[in-house]
């Protein structure tokens, strides 16, 4: 991989971003395909969004990806939107047009793809599934799982009107039966599901720990976490000693980050096995 003058250059805002795996997961696709381009992390505060957009764009990076807290806020900002971002309501890359923006989201085929290449194309198709969370990454979760053919989603939270808030707002986006429950009733919302997904910061590094048993779970159930640092998350863990099949967030990261990295440097390229390893290795090193 070079970097000349005349290198494609894009990145990635959030605040913080210093956790985010994307810099290697992009610096490896562009040494296996020998780019002439870089991928740099920026440390974006709230209040200065628009400011760093507007530069970057004038500074000819071709775009971003955005993350944490800055998704809903790229949305508003964006002149134009793909059907993905306007389901979500966010946006996780951003396209520099010119002066304009356009929004993309990649979250949910991420997940879906993820999904599928752990369980199969139908596997989601007439199954009951309990999402924790009541944020964006749920509200991508519910509308992965709906695109793969899931007929009852339970929406669980701390929060419960925020829980209620969410299945409102989606009832018309989806097919599915949407329902909103407390964090006390999660066992009976995943005594019947056959995927439980975790879409809360429960259980990552430096967060607080989800503490959920896994026990009211049916035999033949599948546990998806989203945090992908730790790999092993405890949820995951618990869902193995059990025997549940466990899914990991590496997948979401990877499958997600496909579509960002042929619009910024023109060229599709491999989720693949290397580029695993590579990540793998990147946590263990990260500690």
């Amino acid at each position: 991989m070079s970097l000349t003058a005349r290198g494609k250059l894009a990145g990635i805002v959030g605040w913080p971003v210093a956790h985010s795996l994307s810099p290697q997961l992009h610096q490896h696709w562009l040494s296996e395909n020998n780019i002439d381009g870089a991928y740099i992390p920026l440390a974006v505060a709230r209040e200065d969004l628009a400011k760093v957009l507007s530069t970057l764009s004038r500074a000819g990076f071709t775009g971003v990806n955005v993350t944490v807290p800055h998704k809903e806020a790229a949305f508003a900002l964006a002149h134009s939107l793909d059907e993905a971002a306007l389901g979500a309501g966010a946006v996780n890359i951003l396209l520099f047009r010119g002066d304009r923006l356009e929004g993309r989201n990649t979250d949910v085929p991420g997940l879906a793809a993820s999904l599928t290449e752990a369980l199969g194309g139908e596997a989601l198709r007439g199954l009951t599934v309990c999402v924790l969370g009541a944020g964006g990454a749920a509200r991508s979760a519910i509308l992965a799982c709906d695109r793969l053919g899931a007929t009852d989603i339970h929406i669980v939270s701390r929060k419960v009107d925020r829980a209620e808030t969410l299945a409102a707002t989606l009832r018309s986006h989806v097919r599915a039966a949407l329902s909103a429950a407390s964090w006390n009733d999660r066992s009976g919302m995943m005594a019947g599901s056959g995927l439980l997904i975790n879409a809360t910061s429960g259980g990552m590094k430096g967060a607080a720990p989800l503490e959920l048993d896994v026990g009211a779970l049916p035999a033949d159930a599948t546990v998806c976490d989203l945090v992908y640092a730790p790999l092993a998350t405890d949820l995951l863990k618990a869902a193995r000693a059990r025997g549940l099949r466990a899914i990991d967030g590496l997948g979401m990261l990877m499958y997600q980050a496909a579509p960002a990295f042929e619009a910024f440097y023109g060229v599709t390229p491999s989720v693949s096995s290397a580029l695993r390893a590579t990540l793998e290795q990147a946590l263990r090193d990260a500690g």
